[in-house]
């Protein structure tokens, strides 16, 4: 193992079955790696869309009492009053930028890029898309919140006051409640054009996915990442 310890391996990647004409970046949650949703992304594949799902950094999670695991931000708490790691936060929203910047180098536009994430990873694509001056295809946000809301305006968005967003949640989320997701759909509301943003939730369903979302994900994205000819 050599180079710098701080870097993450390389994404886990689910090729386009035919020429990549579009791309889906699927962010993990907390103590995660990107190799499940690679897995669950294989499932729904679409043949001209190219999966990446990247894996966070190894860092400290005050929430976890300090143990380093698998982390885009340090969480220091799980209350809508919590206090947020702004830092953390927006660097992590800049290395995921940088990864939109090199799909759109591979010759994949950013307005046929959609940024999702599950948990923490949601979290940090909604942060992502309403900060980037990138012109995305929509966002997957299942199982969040919004970070550093109470900054966000829509004086602060930039390219993406169209954006579409699918945003889903578990009604029987212990972890982050159905209640963060409500709060979060409201406020996108306030920033985006809410006729774009579609609110799902599931009964019974924890904190994780389920068939039914999996397949709400893939008619999101097949709508808004069609084939080109």
């Amino acid at each position: 193992m050599c180079g710098n310890n701080m870097s993450a391996p390389l994404p886990a990647i689910v090729p386009a079955a035919r020429k990549a004409t579009a791309a889906v970046i699927f962010l993990h949650g907390l103590g995660d790696t990107g190799h499940g949703w690679a897995e669950a992304m294989a499932g729904i594949r679409t043949p001209h869309v190219k999966y990446i799902c990247p894996h966070a950094p190894v860092m400290p999670v005050s929430l976890n009492m300090n143990m380093a695991m698998p982390s885009w931000f340090d969480i220091i708490g799980l209350s809508p009053e919590a206090e947020e790691d702004e830092t953390g936060i927006k660097k992590a929203a800049e290395s995921i930028k940088a990864l939109i910047d090199q799909e759109v180098k591979n010759g994949i536009p950013s307005d046929r890029i959609i940024l999702g994430g599950f948990s923490q990873g949601g979290a940090l694509s909604l942060y992502t898309a309403l900060t980037t001056h990138q012109k995305l295809a929509g966002v997957v946000a299942l199982s969040c919140w919004l970070p550093l809301r109470n900054s966000l305006s829509q004086a602060v968005i930039g390219s993406n006051k169209e954006l579409a967003v699918l945003q889903c949640h578990g009604e029987a989320d212990p972890l982050v409640p159905l209640m963060f997701g409500r709060l979060t759909v409201e406020k996108l509301k306030t920033l985006l054009n809410p006729a774009n943003i579609t609110f799902k939730t599931y009964p019974r369903m924890p904190h994780s996915a389920c068939p039914e979302e999996m397949l709400d994900i893939k008619q999101f994205i097949e709508k808004q990442l069609p084939p080109v000819n």
